[in-house]
């Protein structure tokens, strides 16, 4: 029989594959940041977020001594989150870099030293792990709740083109490794906050699975109002002749003229064919 330290380390492995990909998906983004030099109006809130988490749990898989698929995972986000953040600071403009600069040392510095000067001098030895992990979980169900608002704007516009199907996918199973191997640990700090990545993981799912083929609606949407922009006239000899809309202009009440200069060449149109059709065939082909 298999036992429960195994199964443990089984799902702890696994956990890290997962989580190593899951922290690698934001790669090409970056990687379009870093080659247009610019953080093009992206947001860097949940990166430093992912950082302050990974910090915690890597603090408290230190406290706890027993943990050390957490030390490698949350080692791992550690690095690769305080990149993508030097890539943000380095190409965004000016205002948000320094809003990201002030919520990275209020959040990772501030806070974090908050935090550890509190576990260690008024907290008492024998209950440091367990205050720490309930901060953690804390934490970490902020994180899990933070795709609420995608959640949300899936449901409003009915589309995932937002919502990509992979990362809802590996981030559900990696929900539900962790939870395993904190159930195996009896470690109920690890397992509850998963829990919750699980449900929401699996709306998210579920909302991919309803609206995926929205998105082919809402760009054939996209191509039609593209082609009424332009008023094509139609007669019984094909296009005629095509006048092309501004809707700007019509937005700011500036096609008045334009409406007249098209009611009038309508109109010559018109009497231009009404004029051939009165002509014998050896006139109209002078």
């Amino acid at each position: 029989m298999i036992s429960r330290h195994t199964l443990a380390f089984t799902f702890g492995i696994l956990g890290n594959i997962i989580s190593f990909l899951v922290f690698l998906a934001p790669v090409p983004t970056f990687y379009r940041i870093f080659k247009k030099k610019s953080a093009q109006g992206f947001q860097s809130v949940p990166y430093v977020v992912a950082l302050f988490s990974s910090i915690l749990w890597l603090y408290y898989a230190m406290l706890k001594k027993n943990a050390m698929l957490l030390i490698t995972i949350n080692s791992f986000g550690c690095v690769i989150e305080m990149i993508y953040i030097i890539l943000y600071i380095t190409y965004a403009p000016r205002v948000p870099r320094n809003s990201t600069l002030k919520v990275f040392i209020s959040m990772n510095m501030g806070l974090f030293t908050l935090i550890l000067l509190v576990t260690h001098f008024v907290v008492k030895e024998k209950f440091r792990v367990e205050f720490l992990g309930w901060i953690c979980v804390a934490v970490s169900v902020s994180v899990f709740a933070a795709p609420l608002s995608i959640v949300a704007q899936v449901i409003r516009t009915r589309s995932v083109e937002f919502m990509p199907f992979n990362l809802s996918f590996f981030l559900t199973l990696s929900a539900v490794i962790w939870f395993a191997y904190g159930l195996f640990l009896k470690d109920i700090c690890i397992a509850i906050p998963n829990i919750l990545g699980f449900v929401l993981g699996l709306l998210q799912i579920l909302l991919y699975a309803i609206y995926r083929n929205n998105k082919k609606v809402i760009e054939e949407n996209k191509m039609l109002e593209q082609q009424l922009k332009n008023i094509v006239i139609i007669s019984t000899l094909g296009i005629v002749e095509v006048f092309p809309v501004d809707t700007q202009s019509y937005a700011n009440g500036e096609s008045v003229n334009n409406d007249a200069k098209e009611h009038e060449q309508l109109e010559e149109i018109e009497k231009s064919m009404e004029t051939q059709s009165d002509l014998s065939p050896i006139e109209s082909s002078i």
